[in-house]
């Protein structure tokens, strides 16, 4: 003969932890309340740190873009000048060359 084996059913955790069902329902039910406020607070702080974030990101980005045309405007104004430069010297040399051949 086999041993006679018993399904015990369990309708909620609070009957498998042998607290009355309201009281363990009721305790549950704060405690998921409890977090999903948790969890709200944490995820609006979150949104606003991204916005925060967002708001310096296109600042600096702007910033960059300054620094960006400035230099360019920089490297113009020196090619130039470089330029400029150069041809003084050899403006010089040519004239230092004929005096030496006259």
């Amino acid at each position: 003969m086999e041993p006679s084996k018993s399904v015990v059913a369990v309708s909620s955790p609070s009957e498998a932890l042998g607290l009355l069902p309201t009281e363990a329902d009721s305790q549950l039910s704060t405690l998921i309340y409890d977090v999903s406020q948790q969890v709200q607070v944490a995820m609006e702080n979150m949104l606003k740190m991204i916005n925060e974030i967002d708001q310096n990101s296109t600042g600096i980005m702007e910033e960059i873009e300054k620094c960006k045309e400035s230099a360019t405007e920089k490297k113009k104004m020196l090619e130039e000048e470089k330029e400029r430069f150069q041809k003084a010297a050899y403006t010089v040399l040519d004239m230092l060359n004929n005096r030496d051949i006259s």
